[in-house]
């Protein structure tokens, strides 16, 4: 007994630093933010604070710029997700049928993972601005057309450029991911499939993707989760220009709590964002679970 309430005691201390670094960090942060969502805070209310209730929930979801940039955030979520996942997936299964090299694809294909998003962010603004490395070959080199086009200077392409960009980004990551899951797929299972005449989208069907189902919810959440956190590359190569059209829910946040000064706002804004994603991950769960029972 004497030695069971040392051990518990020597791990409580061990785990005291942690916890207090991450209840001061990170739990009262979190409550402190709840907090403000039902007061009104803004630059003229620092030293006095009204408690206005649900008000500031209110405004968020009657301001139509935060439906644009709602919108812009699910369509970003609905278009760079699936492809992240399919051509991620497709990758992995390329490297894993080849014998020799594969470290070099991995880190091919892995580069633009650990690549900045400020960097990769700001090529492809050069890339594609109306003054920019795209429009120079098309209009100088390959005579496609007499005029730059603006890419970024109206709402669909600024969101396709920024769409383009985390698609790029993440196909090293699932590509990683699926490639792990893939290796832990008993290669049993493929030759006898191969005896009893079954095709290639068949294994594809039958074996690979009941094997890598847990890998693939996995992917699905924590790249719905970095959908709906997207806001590095929005806020440097449009700015949420023009009008506003282009801004994501990140994005939008940052402009009323830093530019106008709506802390209560932004506070509110980030509790919806946070309760859309649990449903979002709730629903995703269900499905996959769903899919397991059938």
């Amino acid at each position: 007994m004497k030695y069971d309430r040392k051990s518990k005691l020597q791990i409580a201390l061990l785990l005291l630093p942690g916890l207090l670094i991450f209840g001061i960090f990170t739990v009262y942060p979190i409550v402190r933010l709840f907090w403000m969502s039902f007061y009104k805070w803004d630059f003229g209310s620092f030293l006095e604070q009204d408690f206005i209730g649900l008000e500031n929930y209110k405004t968020v979801l009657q301001d139509d710029n935060f439906h644009i940039a709602f919108s812009n955030t699910i369509l970003y979520t609905l278009i760079t997700v699936p492809a992240q996942m399919l051509i991620g997936l497709a990758v992995a299964m390329l490297i894993n049928s080849v014998n020799h090299v594969k470290i070099g694809f991995r880190v091919a294909y892995y580069l633009p993972v650990v690549t900045s998003w400020v960097i990769a962010s700001l090529v492809f603004k050069y890339v594609f601005n109306t003054e920019g490395l795209l429009n120079y070959f098309l209009v100088n080199v390959l005579h496609v057309t007499s005029q730059n086009i603006r890419w970024l200077d109206y709402r669909w392409g600024g969101m396709t450029v920024a769409m383009l960009l985390g698609i790029w980004k993440g196909i090293g990551w699932n590509m990683v991911v699926f490639l792990a899951a893939l290796q832990t797929v008993p290669v049993e299972l493929y030759e006898s499939a191969s005896l009893d005449g079954a095709g290639g989208l068949q294994k594809f069907v039958h074996i690979t993707l009941p094997g890598i189902r847990s890998t693939i919810l996995f992917a699905l959440v924590m790249l719905t989760i970095g959908g709906f956190n997207v806001y590095t590359s929005t806020k440097l190569i449009t700015g949420g220009k023009p009008g506003h059209d282009t801004e994501v829910v990140l994005t939008w946040m940052y402009y009323k709590a830093f530019s106008n000064g709506k802390f209560g706002y932004s506070a509110a804004l980030s509790f919806i964002i946070a309760f859309v994603l649990a449903i979002l991950a709730v629903v995703q769960f269900r499905l996959m679970q769903t899919k397991d029972e059938g």
